[in-house]
């Protein structure tokens, strides 16, 4: 009853509970507050482009797994290049050692390489000549957002331009494959 009387009172715009936007933006502010304002400012615009490659860099991750599963069924892991293989395999066995350490680790493609997933597509480019424009293409934006990505998984601020070059290649990707 409660729940119901609660949705009328929501769709009101009436809040209802607390609220968890609030509650989040109030505990950064106390994570970051030892830190001077500039430091804070540059951590959360790369917060901001960290989100943007995290979600691009696993959308290509899925785009490649849906392909090559639909294409060359669900054992196309075992139909990729022996070197991009092994490399993943080792990895995951690395990861899997390091039990304290908690995450995914039953995806072998997550731990391919964020630029050998170009290397994969060019591979096997009958299955993705229709949608990507060319390997040229995708490898020059690839390989650039890949020193873009490493960048930043290293904490290493970049200029506001090259926010807009990542920006721009990732809307490109997303208008290419219909993101």
């Amino acid at each position: 009853m409660f729940e119901s009387e609660a949705t009328k009172f929501q769709s009101a715009g009436i809040q209802i509970g607390a609220d968890s936007s609030q509650a989040e933006e109030q505990l950064l502010t106390e994570a970051l507050a030892p830190f001077s304002i500039s430091r804070r400012n540059s951590a959360l615009e790369m917060a901001r482009l960290y989100s943007v490659i995290h979600c691009f860099e696993n959308e290509i991750r899925d785009y490649i797994r849906e392909t090559l599963s639909e294409n060359e069924g669900i054992d196309w892991w075992n139909k990729l290049p022996p070197k991009i293989k092994a490399m993943a395999e080792s990895r995951l066995e690395t990861a899997l050692k390091d039990s304290w350490l908690e995450g995914e680790k039953s995806d072998l493609l997550g731990f391919v390489d964020f630029g050998m997933l170009s290397s994969i597509m060019i591979e096997k480019w009958q299955f993705f000549s229709n949608i990507i424009p060319s390997q040229h293409w995708l490898k020059q934006r690839m390989e650039e957002l890949e020193k873009a990505r490493n960048f930043i998984a290293h904490n290493r601020m970049l200029l506001p331009s090259e926010f807009q070059r990542i920006y721009m290649y990732i809307a490109d990707w997303n208008r290419v494959i219909g993101l």
